[in-house]
């Protein structure tokens, strides 16, 4: 049996309305916190690898190391998330079988934990990490929900999905809390504390 072809999205387009300034590019370690995910992602060994910008997009792809990665803009960035899976669906290729979602601004997140969560998915159409304290990315997505991915609105869109598709979705167990995500500076603060970044 051979392995099936995975893509893995980040999503990165957010307008970053409440840090004040493109949260993709803040300072963490000797990159950037979207540069530190992206060296998570292509450490995954992803068939494929996106990332959708939107908000200072230019910047971003001056200032992010975007090697092996296929960047998707997404111009509607406001409309949320779902917007941006939209987006990145046109460019998933055509052969791919599974499509892992992962927050760009969620450095927390190891190679490990998308190993883990593949290697748990089984065939099931969703999987999600079920950490300590609850659900959270990264999310696997089977070929079959695709459609279903595309059509989706808001930020919630996928939790809504998972809601409606329970009985087909695994939980994958992953110890630890759920990784933060930065939206304000005081979630930035956090993530660099808890790895001793400065």
């Amino acid at each position: 049996m051979t392995a099936a072809f995975v893509t893995g999205l980040v999503l990165a387009a957010g307008g970053s309305k409440r840090l004040g300034r493109p949260k993709q590019l803040l300072p963490y370690g000797s990159s950037t916190l979207l540069g530190h995910v992206l060296a998570t992602a292509r450490s995954c060994d992803f068939d494929q690898l996106l990332c959708v910008v939107g908000g200072g997009a230019e910047r971003v792809r001056a200032a992010v190391d975007l090697t092996g990665v296929e960047v998707v803009e997404n111009r509607h960035f406001g409309e949320g998330c779902s917007s941006s899976i939209a987006a990145a669906l046109r460019s998933v290729d055509p052969v791919s079988e599974v499509l892992v979602l992962m927050l760009g601004d969620q450095p927390g997140v190891s190679a490990g934990t998308v190993r883990a969560l593949l290697a748990g998915r089984g065939d099931a159409p969703l999987a999600a990490c079920a950490y300590d304290d609850g659900r959270g990315h990264p999310l696997a997505f089977a070929r079959e929900v695709f459609a279903e991915l595309e059509s989706l609105h808001g930020d919630k869109g996928v939790w809504k999905l998972m809601d409606r598709r329970v009985d087909d979705v695994i939980d994958v167990p992953i110890g630890g809390a759920i990784p933060r995500d930065v939206d304000t500076w005081d979630d930035y603060e956090a993530v660099l504390a808890q790895v001793g970044v400065r």
